[in-house]
């Protein structure tokens, strides 16, 4: 799920600064032609997009500048978005994570260490599954809005088949069912129709959407779970009606040594609550507060 709103919260200043230093770069994984963005100064924080064929550009372009005056931010592109040219295949969590790692590795000096990893939504899934394949690379993780296996849930399948058949028959309405769930009822009723509306056609459904949305039909991350060695914090959105908070806590019992925390808002938590999100992002990455997320 993706937001293209803007608020006065990232500044002109901050935004103009990122512009002057970011660049993209694009590396070649297992025949796909896979993009990422660099941007900032300091050590490597690699941001992981949700579901949507718009990729990290439409995800992180909002909340990407409040972490580059401290952080150099990489934001891959995975399979399914427009940025990445590929075969075409089914996606799985092996195959996302190998793009992940191949930009990782592509982008960061060995020499500056492990990075710090964050995904969100479909994301989270493949930033879980970088860092139980290569723990090596990862040094904190933190996963916002994930779950750990579709099957189990009843709800969550039928959403996303809600979605997958919407997709293939009636885009209006998939657009107006991905609003709904992506946002808290009491943000979409602050923002006021005009602005609910335009949010429609924020994430359409291209086949590269319904190849992640297929994806996210297939998540079973549990083989993989208890192989997490890197500290980590989870984030789950208690009005998340997408993937609900239930699953958040499901990851974070399934991590050992894991902190967690909750945000009062919806799936696109950094979007509803986004200085309350950086606050908690940041410190667990090594501010003086970090102490205040476990």
């Amino acid at each position: 799920m993706t937001t293209t709103m803007t608020t006065a919260a990232t500044s002109a200043a901050t935004s103009a600064a990122t512009s002057a230093t970011a660049t993209s770069a694009t590396v070649r994984v297992d025949g796909a032609r896979v993009r990422y963005g660099k941007a900032g100064a300091g050590p490597a924080l690699v941001l992981v997009h949700g579901t949507g064929s718009a990729g990290s550009a439409v995800n992180w372009g909002q909340t990407a500048p409040r972490f580059t005056p401290h952080r150099t931010v990489i934001t891959p592109d995975l399979s399914g978005t427009d940025a990445t040219v590929d075969d075409g295949a089914p996606l799985t969590a092996e195959g996302l994570a190998a793009q992940v790692i191949a930009v990782i590795e592509d982008a960061v000096d060995p020499a500056e260490g492990p990075v710090d990893l964050l995904g969100f939504s479909m994301g989270a899934t493949v930033a879980a599954t970088v860092a139980a394949l290569r723990p090596d690379l990862v040094r904190r993780l933190v996963l916002v809005a994930g779950w750990a296996h579709t099957d189990g849930d009843a709800y969550l399948r039928s959403l996303f088949t809600l979605w997958r058949d919407l997709g293939a028959s009636d885009p209006a309405s998939f657009g107006r069912a991905v609003a709904m769930t992506g946002f808290s009822r009491a943000f979409l009723n602050s923002i006021g129709h005009e602005a609910f509306e335009a949010l429609i056609p924020n994430m359409p459904p291209t086949a590269g959407t319904l190849r992640h949305i297929d994806y996210d039909l297939r998540v079973d991350l549990r083989p993989l779970l208890p192989r997490v060695e890197a500290r980590t914090l989870v984030i789950g959105g208690t009005q998340d009606i997408t993937v609900p908070v239930e699953h958040s806590r499901a990851l974070h019992a399934a991590i050992a040594g894991s902190s967690y925390a909750e945000l009062d808002a919806g799936h696109v938590m950094f979007f509803e609550q986004e200085d309350a999100f950086v606050k908690l992002v940041t410190a667990f990455l090594g501010d003086a507060a970090a102490g205040a997320c476990g």
